[in-house]
């Protein structure tokens, strides 16, 4: 595929390395040229310095013939523009990052489309939707849903508490019979295991598991995770995030919003009745303390610095607060967070590429999720007829490195995979792939 990614920093760039793995043609247009020169250094990328919404710059990036065009800078008006020229111009399919939510609307998303903008992602609402499900369902640190929750994926941190301590799967699969949980990927010390049966479980492993909803209680179980309910919780930051997980919170959890700008504060005032804003450093132990950190059952910290909302994170944790969630942007620091004891990770680039990344990959993924932290995606495809898939029993198909099947839905109903398990035509397959074999796994299910 043709793709090319209009950006001004970290979002595009991240965008063009993760699809430049799975060999698409990318073209990489930005303004600032000394920013491309380190792309070019550590890349296989055709990069333009120029602006997107030159005609000249799109048509030397080639848009006429781009199967794809993303628009990803900061100013969501030259993200509509960039794609509106774009499309004028002969691109079959555009995507356009925005920041206003009145944009996501359908009406206005239909108005778009006729405009020449395909596609919208706001990155602040995904964003925000995955803390309001992380704190409406607690026992993972991260989760998401596949085929309308028949399949869920969980996240969660073996610690001492846990049962599967220095267990293989297959020791845990004996003890705990009609498990209906599958294993599909460790990260043991920034490293990433497709673990087969005699893998051990240990100490510090993010266990990623694919299971069915009624699964949960024996997820809490071998994690030895308490449920907790959160009925008080403190958003550090009250910009787009932090404002849209207020509006879907705010009427199931006790909530205290934390802003260091007056004038934000003042808005987010007049927009609330139940939500009380408090103006101040979210970082100041003192103002917590006052606030009642000690009391408090969720911390999210999503300012504009990533060392704040780690920090502040480490603290709420210290003070016995059992969820913490931070924003952390520079993707450096996301394994240190985690190892350091931050329960979930929220990285805007994170998403925005989970988001795009299925517009990349063919009409077969009808779902996925990039995972925080690994360069990997737990991904939903619809099996074809006759494909190679179908032909054998799992245990008997020879997988590409970096790829574990998790689960299907056949005719409306859950299956968690094993050796012996045949997939069928029409099935919806979840599977882990890490980027590099992505491509490898939809020809085993086309």
């Amino acid at each position: 595929m043709n793709i090319v990614i209009a950006g001004d920093g970290e979002v595009g760039f991240h965008l063009a390395r993760s699809l430049s793995k799975v060999k698409h043609n990318i073209t990489v247009v930005d303004p600032n040229s000394e920013l491309l020169k380190m792309l070019e250094a550590d890349s296989d990328l055709l990069t333009i310095a120029g602006n997107s919404t030159s005609l000249q710059t799109l048509r030397e990036a080639d848009v006429a013939n781009a199967d794809l065009l993303i628009s990803v800078l900061h100013e969501e008006s030259i993200n509509i523009i960039t794609c509106m020229l774009g499309k004028r111009l002969g691109a079959k399919r555009t995507i356009a990052r925005v920041n206003t939510q009145e944009y996501l609307n359908d009406i206005n998303k239909g108005m778009f489309k006729g405009m020449g903008v395909d596609e919208l992602v706001c990155p602040e609402k995904i964003a925000a939707k995955e803390i309001s499900n992380l704190l409406t369902r607690n026992v993972a640190t991260e989760l998401f849903d596949f085929s309308n929750g028949l399949l869920c994926i969980y996240m969660f941190r073996v610690d001492q508490k846990s049962l599967v301590i220095n267990k293989t799967l297959i020791e845990v699969a004996k003890e705990h019979p009609n498990l209906g949980i599958r294993t599909v990927c460790i990260i043991r010390k920034g490293r990433t295991i497709i673990p087969k049966g005699d893998e051990t479980y240990m100490i510090n492993d993010l266990v990623y598991l694919i299971a069915r909803p009624d699964s949960v209680n024996k997820i809490k179980q071998l994690g030895g995770k308490e449920d907790h309910s959160i009925k008080n919780a403190i958003i550090v930051g009250g910009g787009r995030i932090g404002r849209r997980a207020a509006i879907n919170l705010h009427d199931k959890v006790n909530i205290k919003i934390i802003e260091q700008n007056i004038e934000r504060c003042n808005r987010l005032a007049n927009e609330f009745d139940d939500v009380m804003i408090i103006n101040g450093n979210g970082s100041d132990v003192s103002l917590l303390q006052d606030e009642g950190i000690n009391e408090t059952d969720a911390f999210i910290a999503l300012t504009q610095s990533t060392e704040t909302n780690i920090m502040a994170c480490l603290y709420a944790h210290r003070q016995g607060v059992k969820k913490t969630i931070a924003l952390v942007e520079n993707l450096n620091y996301i394994d240190v967070s985690q190892d350091i004891g931050i329960d979930t990770i929220i990285n805007k680039k994170l998403i925005t590429a989970n988001y795009i990344t299925r517009f990349t990959l063919g009409g077969e993924i009808t779902s996925s999720k990039w995972l925080s932290g690994i360069d990997a995606e737990v991904v939903e495809l619809i099996a074809k007829k006759g494909s190679p898939i179908t032909k054998k029993q799992l245990k008997d198909i020879k997988f590409p490195e970096g790829v574990n099947i998790g689960g299907l839905v056949r005719n409306g109903k859950a299956i968690i995979a094993n050796g012996e398990t045949q997939i069928e035509y029409n099935d919806k397959v979840v599977a882990f792939t890490i980027p590099e074999s992505t491509e490898k796994l939809l020809k085993l299910l086309s």
